[in-house]
């Protein structure tokens, strides 16, 4: 999926100019990165608003339209109001094709309800990881990671060397020769006899 955000360049700087963009429905940020000078760009929030709903947009490599220049670019940081619905300030950094970058991206767990830890013992799958970071060129950079849980039975856990990721991309973690756990499955009967057994033995007194 290709996202394009369209903006323009903003001459006013500080506090006062960017509450004045704020109540003209824009959003103050800034594009830098790729040995050039920041520029300072002003976005509709609407447009803005729309394209931070949708999961992709923040690990995506996004086509930045300035005025008619369209260049790549990385959402990398985003400020929000802290109760209203409203975009304070992003930024976003310049890519360049032939370099690699370094970039978070979701996890998508599928199957989990096939799985022998849930469809035949109860289980429950525990998620302990929501995203990855990974390195990879630009256009190899997936929009998510997916995790099939399929062959998961209680007590067993997926790593995260176990996941196997598109071509050309790399896991951060992994490189550094760190192996965490993705995904896990919980005994739920277990648990359950463990309660009912600590529920029972809290009533003896009172009875």
């Amino acid at each position: 999926m290709q996202f394009e955000i369209n903006a323009a360049k903003r001459d006013g700087q500080g506090s006062g100019a960017s509450r004045r963009l704020r109540r003209a429905g824009r959003v103050p940020g800034i594009v830098y990165g790729a040995d050039l000078a920041p520029v300072a760009i002003d976005i509709d929030h609407k447009e803005l608003l729309l394209g931070l709903r949708n999961e992709a947009f923040h690990s995506s490599v996004l086509s930045l339209n300035l005025e008619g220049a369209k260049q790549s670019v990385l959402l990398k940081d985003v400020q929000v109001h802290p109760y209203k619905v409203q975009v304070l300030h992003v930024d976003f950094q310049r890519v360049d094709a032939g370099h690699k970058i370094h970039m978070k991206v979701p996890l998508h767990f599928v199957n989990a309800e096939v799985s022998p830890g849930v469809k035949l013992e109860g289980g429950v799958v525990s998620h302990v990881m929501a995203e990855i970071e990974v390195i990879c060129l630009p256009g190899s950079l997936p929009e998510y990671v997916e995790v099939d849980c399929k062959e998961l039975a209680t007590g067993n856990s997926i790593h995260l060397s176990h996941i196997k990721l598109p071509a050309g991309v790399e896991s951060v973690l992994v490189h550094r020769g760190e192996d965490p756990t993705v995904a896990t499955i919980l005994g739920a009967k277990a648990e359950s006899a463990d309660e009912g057994e600590a529920a029972a033995e809290g009533e003896a007194p009172a009875a």
